[in-house]
């Protein structure tokens, strides 16, 4: 109710409180009258679908609002598919961390629809979401559209060589993206190998982390002499 009439607060963290749905989605009220809030942080508030549809409403209306983390909220496809309608409507969310959920392929699918159009958001992080392939390879066909988005954390999603390739084919074309974060996925040989072909090509992405993934010897020393090719550009292994 504060947030309401409010006029001067533009922060606000609320981290691990258990608020659940029935919070969030009041939360969800205030921010669709509260001109002043820029940043929201609900990590660790288990707010699950329901919480994330109300949300979702609420980003249709709110003007303000810049940064949502949403991290660890037990938000499935069905609160990940409102989100993203939510964004189609939204034109002024920079940052959405929807880190450690369970989004799934559907919901990466509907995500990447949006990043397709969206003009406004810069940073998407999306670990822990088990998105397999076909939620890369979803993201990645969006990259090839995308013109704003400069980070996207995808760490611990399951994603194989087929996702790497689909990836490594959007770097080719894609002309915006800086940070990309691979770390603790399934990535073997032959996707390493096709994202150091991307990156002969693309100019823009200067950090890329993908360790902890099934990469041998001899492309581990591939990747060091794209070090040395490269210097002012972040590779980690």
């Amino acid at each position: 109710e504060a947030l309401k009439v409010n006029g001067t607060l533009t922060d606000l963290n609320l981290w691990s409180n258990q608020i659940g749905g029935v919070g969030a989605r009041a939360l969800a009220e205030a921010l669709k009258v509260n001109g002043t809030l820029t940043d929201l942080n609900l990590e660790g508030n288990q707010i699950g679908d329901a919480g994330a549809r109300a949300l979702a409403e609420s980003l249709k209306e709110n003007r303000t609002l810049t940064s949502l983390n949403l991290w660890s909220n037990q938000i499935g496809g069905v609160g990940a598919r409102a989100l993203a309608e939510g964004l189609k409507e939204n034109g002024t969310l920079t940052d959405l961390n929807l880190e450690n959920n369970r989004i799934g392929v559907e919901g990466a699918r509907a995500l990447a629809e949006v990043l397709k159009e969206n003009r406004t958001l810069t940073s998407l992080h999306f670990g822990f979401n088990q998105i397999g392939d076909e939620g890369a390879g979803a993201l990645a066909e969006a990259l090839k559209e995308n013109r704003t988005l400069t980070d996207l954390n995808l760490w611990v999603n399951q994603i194989g060589d087929v996702g790497a390739r689909a990836l490594a084919e959007a770097l080719k074309v894609n002309r915006t993206l800086t940070d990309l974060n691979l770390e603790d996925n399934r990535i073997g040989v032959e996707g390493a190998r096709a994202l150091a072909e991307a990156l002969k090509v693309n100019r823009t992405l200067t950090d890329l982390n993908f360790g902890d993934n099934n990469i041998e010897v001899a492309v581990k020393k591939l990747w060091q002499e794209m070090r040395t090719l490269y210097p002012t550009r972040n590779f980690q292994l």
